[in-house]
């Protein structure tokens, strides 16, 4: 699988459960993916995705300021979904 398709399918999974800003789902629910940290690290620093860090757990969202990005990514890596996400 390539990393970005793995970064479209992340970025779809926080899309398909509303996480945007302040919305945040922990990162223990994305153990799947086989490059977690690198998607982390290189979509916070595009700023794509806000970290939460909390006493007990880190959680993730998608930025709203870049949603226009985010969605014209995952359609690029992820076809299938054009005109899916919200």
């Amino acid at each position: 699988m390539s990393f970005d398709l793995e970064k479209a399918q992340g970025m779809f999974k926080l899309t398909r459960k509303n996480n945007w800003n302040a919305c945040y789902d922990r990162l223990e629910h994305f153990k799947r993916f086989e490059n977690l940290k690198s998607i982390i690290k290189e979509l916070s620093n595009i700023n794509w995705i806000i970290i939460h860090k909390k006493p007990n757990f880190i959680g993730i969202s998608l930025n709203t300021k870049f949603k226009k990005e985010v969605v014209e990514f995952i359609e690029k890596h992820m076809p299938h979904l054009k005109g899916v996400i919200q």
